[in-house]
């Protein structure tokens, strides 16, 4: 518990810094940047964070985030798994919401509270469960109060007797069970919910990333 407390004390300013720049998104953002945070997520799953944000910068570079096709866009997407799935994806959500006169953040604003976005999020963007539902939220300035229940943070929520055991798929009712008790020891060790994920996915890649 120690070392957790260091590596706090130690990256504290960099998470502020990083979720002051998350929130300014919500806050500033165009479509086309809530967009492209949008199919970053999308292309996440078992692939590595990194390789999924460098390719949504080269696709957007390239201008083919918002006007290429299925085919086009799974041409590009070399880094990440499951390629064809993903284009798929990004296609659909694209027709969905940034082509949509709503947008995401009307679409978004209609609802109060994160755990209602989240919800419209999952029943709505194919290819989206909650951790990527969750990860985008978190990645738009909604911060509080969600978990981002990736392989890094359950490791090390098992690492510190948070939970008994690394689930091999969590169902929703189990996602909610280890988000409430994630928020629990963020409560008792008084490090918030938000700092708590920089802090275990520093543990695990020694970065602060998105």
């Amino acid at each position: 518990m120690k070392e957790l407390f260091r590596k706090y004390d130690k990256i504290k300013n960099e998470v502020q810094n990083r979720i002051i720049e998350f929130k300014s998104i919500w806050n500033q953002a165009d479509e086309k940047k809530l967009f492209q945070e949008l199919s970053f997520c999308l292309l996440t799953p078992q692939s590595k964070a990194l390789n999924a944000w460098k390719t949504i910068l080269k696709i957007t570079e390239n201008n083919k985030l918002v006007d290429a096709n299925k085919s086009s866009i799974s041409e590009e997407l070399k880094l990440v798994r499951f390629k064809n799935n993903k284009a798929s994806y990004l296609v659909e959500a694209r027709e969905k919401l940034f082509y949509n006169s709503k947008g995401i953040r009307e679409t978004l604003s209609e609802f109060p509270s994160v755990y209602e976005k989240r919800k419209w999020l999952l029943n709505n963007i194919k290819g989206y469960g909650l951790k990527e539902s969750s990860h985008f939220l978190r990645n738009i300035g909604f911060v509080e109060d969600i978990a981002i229940l990736d392989r890094h943070i359950l490791k090390n929520l098992f690492n510190f007797n948070v939970i008994e055991e690394i689930p091999k798929s969590i169902p929703e009712k189990k996602y909610f069970q280890i988000e409430n008790q994630m928020k629990e020891f963020s409560n008792e060790i008084k490090i918030p919910l938000e700092h708590l994920d920089f802090i275990f996915w520093h543990n695990e890649t020694n970065t602060i990333f998105k």
